[in-house]
């Protein structure tokens, strides 16, 4: 099993000249990293957020081959055609380097009520959204009648061969239904190595009762990690990043947020690789130094240690 490295955008990328943001992209490629990704909010908390499309859009043109992708795209606050559209788009000026993560959100319930979603609804939504996608991304027109969307002879050309490969994400059992209905894969978060496991399993299980027996699954776990010269140091670092993002106690999350060094964030996260990840998206916040060269080369450091 080959093992996909994801490295979360640097904080400050945008911040910097056009040539300084080549030369990031150009250090995450040379540390063995396969692909940038980020996070895709509309209003967050306190109306933070960051659009994950065009975000890709631009972060596939400062680099020619790593690839792009979105985790996890709120994908119930938008109409699927547009979207479809988007992939198309994308799959032109980025060809075979877009993966789009899609989940349902849910820990801002105000982030989906303002975008004119009822939050009960947006697993179903969800659902309906990832059918039409893939429908469209034949190019053949298609009709559809559902709960939410009705369609008629809608049409995306050019078709997107190959297909965007779809990752859903999720704790929930639904979240795994949905990735035997509909995905490429499953990604995780915040839980355990034997929770991963099992998750996998569920979702072979589902998939074959629906006749999906032949996807060349790509399941991933998606952690922050924090990076220090010591354990305390690392841990007050991804402590304080993720109590402003989430505004929640690190409390909430430490269980699952491996920090230290490299060597021992390696060894946290092999238990998940041996359970059947096959791609590790890492949001890696350091210590002291806090450039993204850092955090870089703190998540190359990790990505030998666990090909090793």
């Amino acid at each position: 099993m080959t093992l996909t490295i994801g490295f979360a955008t640097p904080t400050n990328l945008w911040n910097e000249s056009f040539d300084e943001k080549q030369r990031i992209l150009q250090h995450i490629e040379d540390a063995g990293i396969d692909q940038v990704y980020m996070a895709d909010h509309v209003s967050f908390r306190d109306g933070s957020g960051t659009d994950g499309f065009v975000e890709i859009a631009a972060l596939s043109q400062l680099h020619p081959s790593l690839k792009v992708m979105i985790s996890i795209y709120l994908l119930a606050l938008r109409h699927p055609l547009p979207v479809a559209r988007q992939l198309a788009t994308m799959s032109t000026i980025a060809p075979n380097r877009v993966i789009l993560g899609v989940g349902v959100g849910g820990e801002d319930r105000h982030e989906i009520e303002v975008c004119g979603v009822d939050p009960r609804t947006r697993g179903r939504r969800t659902n309906e959204c990832l059918e039409i996608i893939q429908g469209l991304m034949t190019g053949k027109p298609i009709d559809f009648s559902g709960e939410f969307f009705e369609l008629e002879q809608a049409r995306i050309k050019p078709a997107i061969t190959p297909a965007v490969p779809i990752i859903v994400g999720g704790r929930s059992n639904a979240a795994l239904t949905r990735t035997a209905r509909y995905g490429d894969g499953w990604v995780g978060t915040w839980c355990s190595a034997r929770r991963f496991a099992e998750a996998i399993e569920i979702v072979a299980t589902e998939a074959d009762a629906l006749g999906r027996d032949s996807v060349d699954w790509q399941h991933g776990y998606q952690p922050w990690v924090g990076v220090g010269d010591t354990t305390e140091q690392a841990k007050a670092s991804v402590a304080e990043a993720m109590e402003s993002f989430y505004k929640v106690p690190f409390a909430a999350f430490e269980k699952y947020t491996p920090y230290g060094t490299p060597a021992q964030i390696a060894d946290a996260l092999r238990p998940y690789v041996e359970a059947g990840c096959s791609m590790l998206n890492l949001k890696v916040v350091t210590g002291n130094d806090t450039t993204a060269d850092a955090a870089v080369q703190a998540a190359g450091e990790i990505a030998e240690l666990l090909r090793a």
